[in-house]
C-alpha cells in the first residue's frame, strides 16, 4: 500500500523522470513512465494518471512536447468504433541545448582563474541541467588534472565588485603575487607591509582565460587593471568613486570593446597609433588579437602593413611573440625599444 504522501508526490516524480531520461531524441510513452515509476520510485499508477499529471505539469508551464494519434476504438455502450486520441512521446523542452551546455562546460575547462574543485562542482550542477545521456559524454572531465594554483575565493570578490560598482562604491584590497613556493604573496610598501590599495572600480572583464578589474588606483589619475584570482581581504568602502571624467583615458565615458581591443595583454599605460610590417599568413593572428579595428594598406603578395591604436607595454610584448613574422615601423622609439630586446634576448642565447 501507498501513503497518501507517495500520491502526492506523483507529479513531483514524474517531472524528475522527465529530466532524467527525456529530451528531443529520448522520449517516454506513458507506458514507459509508469515502468519506470513502479521500479525506481515504487509506485503503481495507471496511465489516466500518469496523463493528467502530465497535463498539469504542462498547464504550470513546463514545456513538455508529445506526440498525438487517434484510433478507433468500440464504445463499450454500443459496440460502435469511435475515435480516440492517444498521447505519446513526451520530452521536456530543455533550456538550454547539449551544445550550449557543452560549451559552457568548456569554458570552464580552459578557464585560468577557477579553482579545480570549483571548476569541478560548476561542471556538475551545469550537468544536472541535461539528462543521464548527456552525463555519460562528459565523463573525460573527471581526468583533468588538479594544476589551479589560484585562491580559491574568485567568487566572493566577484560578488564584492559586482556591489560595489552597481553602488558606485569604492574598494580595498590586497594584490598579491606567486613566489617560488607556487603561493600567493603580498605586494609590499616601502616598510615591508602589504599594501593596502583603494580602487574605483568600474569593468569587470574576461580575457585571455581571466578576469580583470578595470577600475582607477586612487592614488593616480589612469586607468588600472588587475587580475582578480590575485585579489585577497577585498572590502567594500562607504566613500563614492572618483568620477570616470577624472581619470585620464575615461574623460568621454568607458568604452570596454575599445579598451580590450587596445590592451591585449592588458597592460595598462598609453595607447598610440602603431605601425607595422607582417607577413600575411598572419592575418589570422592579427584579427583575432586586435579585432576590427586594424588598418591595412600596403598590400603585397606576401606582405601587409598594419595600423593599429594600443598600449605600448602590450605592443612590445605582441612584437617580441611574433619578431620573426612582423617588424615595428613607428613609432621609431617603440622600434628601438624592441630591436634592444631581441638584443638582450639573443645575448641571454649567447648569440
Amino acid at each position: 500500500m501507498y501513503t497518501a504522501q507517495s500520491k502526492k508526490l506523483l507529479i513531483i516524480n514524474i517531472l524528475d523522470i522527465l529530466k532524467k531520461y527525456t529530451d528531443e531524441n529520448h522520449r517516454l510513452s506513458q507506458k514507459e513512465i509508469a515502468d519506470i515509476l513502479k521500479t525506481e520510485y515504487d509506485m503503481t499508477v495507471n496511465r489516466k494518471a500518469i496523463k493528467r499529471n502530465l497535463m498539469d505539469l504542462i498547464e504550470f508551464g513546463y514545456e513538455i512536447e508529445y506526440s498525438e494519434s487517434v484510433r478507433m476504438i468500440p464504445n463499450k455502450a454500443t459496440g460502435e468504433l469511435e475515435e480516440s486520441y492517444i498521447l505519446s512521446d513526451f520530452y521536456l523542452v530543455r533550456d538550454f541545448t547539449d551544445s550550449e551546455l557543452r560549451l559552457l562546460i568548456d569554458s570552464l575547462l580552459f578557464s585560468k582563474h577557477l579553482p579545480y574543485s570549483q571548476c569541478r562542482e560548476l561542471i556538475e550542477k551545469l550537468e544536472g541541467l541535461s539528462n543521464q545521456y548527456f552525463r555519460s559524454r562528459v565523463k573525460h572531465i573527471q581526468t583533468m588534472p588538479n594544476l589551479s594554483l589560484h585562491t580559491g575565493q574568485l567568487f566572493y570578490t566577484i560578488e564584492v565588485l559586482d556591489e560595489a560598482i552597481s553602488k558606485g562604491r569604492q574598494i580595498s584590497f590586497t594584490y598579491n603575487e606567486y613566489d617560488t613556493d607556487k603561493k600567493l604573496h603580498p605586494r609590499k610598501d616601502s616598510d615591508g607591509k602589504a599594501r593596502k590599495y583603494i580602487i574605483n572600480p568600474y569593468q569587470i572583464a574576461a580575457t585571455n582565460g581571466r578576469y580583470y578589474l578595470i577600475c582607477n588606483y586612487d592614488k593616480y589619475d589612469n586607468v588600472s587593471n588587475y587580475r582578480l584570482d590575485r585579489i585577497t581581504n577585498i572590502k567594500m568602502l562607504e566613500t563614492p568613486i572618483k568620477p570616470m571624467k577624472t581619470v585620464k583615458g575615461l574623460e568621454n565615458g568607458f568604452d570596454l570593446p575599445k579598451h580590450m581591443a587596445e590592451h591585449i595583454y592588458m597592460f595598462t599605460g598609453e595607447s598610440r597609433i602603431v605601425t607595422y610590417r607582417a607577413k600575411k599568413y598572419l592575418l589570422n593572428d592579427i584579427i583575432d588579437w586586435f579585432g576590427g579595428g586594424v588598418t591595412f594598406f600596403d598590400e603585397t603578395d606576401e606582405d601587409v602593413s598594419v595600423r593599429v591604436r594600443v598600449n605600448f607595454a602590450a605592443m612590445r610584448r605582441w612584437a617580441l611573440q611574433y619578431a620573426l613574422h612582423a617588424k615595428i615601423l613607428s613609432p621609431e622609439p617603440l622600434a628601438e625599444q624592441v630591436k634592444e630586446d631581441i638584443k638582450e634576448a639573443a645575448e641571454n642565447y649567447n648569440l
